[in-house]
């Protein structure tokens, strides 16, 4: 008899205990599913409409848009960004514009932290964070982490420097191409800093940088991120952008140009290679006669076309994204498309 109650005592115990772990494993659940929000990623090339499709999200479902462009974040480079505008962000509130003087770094590991933390901020308020943007570097580093590499060397930075001042940008983009194509794909050739930093670290390391990006990095838990890419078929895509381009020039790009070279736009090496910005420097630098005009808008706007391809051939490797035509379905069928799957279980 005493054995009988033992064993029923014992089976009472286990089932308590069975009980009690179940329900902790359920809370444990509950919590991890409540502290993994999720954020919505727009991103898109150049001139798609992402911005327009982005406010229009943020209206219905009380979104914050937190900008993932590499150039917004500085004041005055409104124009050619093609900024939102005053009226824009007083109908919803945006994040990551003017947040440094033209003359002031800002990079990709600048961008992570920044944006992580404007997403705690939105989320603290009970808001979505959208982030929106065509920066395909900037975006990888927020799913996955910013990109590992060594610290700078002084010297060999320096060496670096004093070479592409005597050889060209050029001639060190070409040995780049050579040792790392996949990584000197998503640059353009003008872009010495980016050019020098990724030499360094082949330097340095004997690895390429595309391998130093994309290895050793995981998604970041805390965040479930809900990807879209947001395209047009490739010959709307390009009419749109050389509209774009013909705006910004009527809308005064030029003068903004002008006035962000006197605040030291030339010492901002990104900035001042920027699509844009470094056609627009080189006119200026010119005898602006009417061909040099017309050189100047032809080569802003191939350069613009040029970045499309590029943000099209770097989201084909970000497994994430989905993509959505934007004119194969009407603004609201995307909106509601995006809506969904954000409120998916």
């Amino acid at each position: 008899m005493a054995n009988i109650e033992v064993t029923v005592q014992n089976e009472e115990i286990e089932r308590i205990f069975l009980g009690f772990t179940l329900e902790a494993q359920r809370q444990l659940t509950s919590n991890l599913q409540k502290q993994k929000k999720r954020v919505i990623v727009l991103a898109g090339p150049t001139a798609c409409g992402k911005s327009a499709l982005a406010l229009s999200l943020a209206e219905l479902m009380g979104g914050e848009i937190i900008s993932a462009d590499s150039m917004q974040v500085y004041r005055g480079m409104d124009i050619g960004t093609a900024k939102a505008t005053k009226e824009e962000r007083e109908r919803i509130p945006h994040h990551l514009i003017d947040i440094r003087d033209v003359a002031e770094n800002f990079n990709v590991v600048d961008f992570y932290y920044e944006a992580r933390h404007s997403c705690q901020i939105v989320i603290g308020r009970e808001n979505i964070p959208l982030i929106v943007g065509g920066s395909g570097f900037y975006l990888h580093s927020l799913l996955y982490g910013p990109p590992s590499g060594p610290p700078s060397v002084p010297e060999l930075r320096k060496a670096l420097e004093e070479e592409s001042d005597r050889l060209g940008t050029d001639a060190l983009y070409e040995r780049l191409k050579q040792l790392d194509p996949q990584y000197a794909n998503t640059i353009t050739r003008h872009d010495k800093q980016k050019i020098i930093r990724a030499l360094e670290i082949l330097t340095l390391t004997g690895k390429k940088v595309s391998k130093l990006s994309w290895t050793g990095r995981r998604k970041p838990q805390n965040y479930d991120f809900r990807c879209w890419f947001l395209h047009r078929p490739r010959q709307h895509l390009y009419e749109r952008i050389e509209k774009r381009c013909d705006h910004m020039l009527a809308e005064g790009f030029l003068e903004e140009v002008e006035m962000l070279d006197q605040k030291g736009l030339r010492s901002n090496t990104s900035a001042a290679q920027s699509i844009g910005y470094r056609q627009a420097l080189d006119f200026l630098d010119s005898k602006k006669t009417k061909e040099d005009y017309i050189r100047f808008v032809d080569s802003f706007k191939q350069a613009s076309r040029n970045y499309a391809k590029r943000q099209f051939t770097w989201f084909r490797r970000e497994p994430l994204f989905r993509w959505l035509d934007l004119d194969l379905h009407d603004p609201e069928v995307a909106l509601e498309m995006i809506r969904q799957d954000y409120e998916s279980l």
